[in-house]
């Protein structure tokens, strides 16, 4: 009976011990921090917190021209793609005389997207067929952007924004390099043809 009671008076003397808030903080001091801030100097802002919250432009504000009537129509187009806002969706026609299939059409249009999104254009592609990538851009004061993206890359062969078509400078329509392929195929038949 007596370890009974010595073990109870000593949980009486720990008791205390244990539910005081300084045995819950391990000890440790608190830090106690005034309201009276005004003496405090921050001059550590820097420019990205400065301009955070405010309304961001995508460009600064550049009118279009007034006199329409001595502009080419390509002019004019041109003036129109600076300015368009929204959405905008082309075609880009993949180099000719290259055989794919459907996966690799779709693997093209994967890679363009992912390089794409890590340059912040957010721009979507998808195979039409063997010889056709539809994209989407979200933004269309980035068309210019994707133009010379697009234009740069190898299996590209020309862009179609509407009823504008890009090509590489010096490259002739796709039409004509179609014309020379089936006539180079046909100088092939005929010479398996002769043997």
């Amino acid at each position: 009976m007596k370890s009974y009671q010595s073990i109870l008076i000593l949980l009486l003397m720990i008791l205390p011990l244990l539910l005081s808030p300084n045995a819950v903080d391990g000890g440790k001091r608190k830090i106690h921090i005034t309201d009276d801030l005004d003496d405090v100097v921050d001059d550590e802002e820097d420019e990205a917190w400065k301009e955070w919250g405010k309304k961001k432009s995508s460009q600064e504000f550049d009118p279009a021209p007034s006199d329409f009537d001595k502009m080419e129509l390509s002019q004019i187009q041109e003036e129109i793609m600076k300015r368009h806002t929204g959405p905008a969706f082309g075609f880009v026609k993949l180099r000719l005389g290259i055989r794919r299939d459907k996966n690799m059409v779709a693997e093209i249009a994967l890679k363009w997207t992912q390089l794409l999104r890590t340059g912040a254009l957010g721009v979507k592609f998808m195979g039409i067929d063997l010889g056709t990538i539809m994209f989407n851009v979200e933004d269309g004061h980035k068309v210019l952007e994707l133009k010379e993206f697009i234009l740069n890359q190898d299996e590209a062969y020309e862009i179609k924004i509407g009823d504008k078509v890009y090509r590489r400078a010096g490259d002739p329509p796709i039409e004509v390099v179609a014309e020379k392929l089936r006539q180079s195929k046909k100088n092939e038949e005929h010479v398996k043809e002769e043997l």
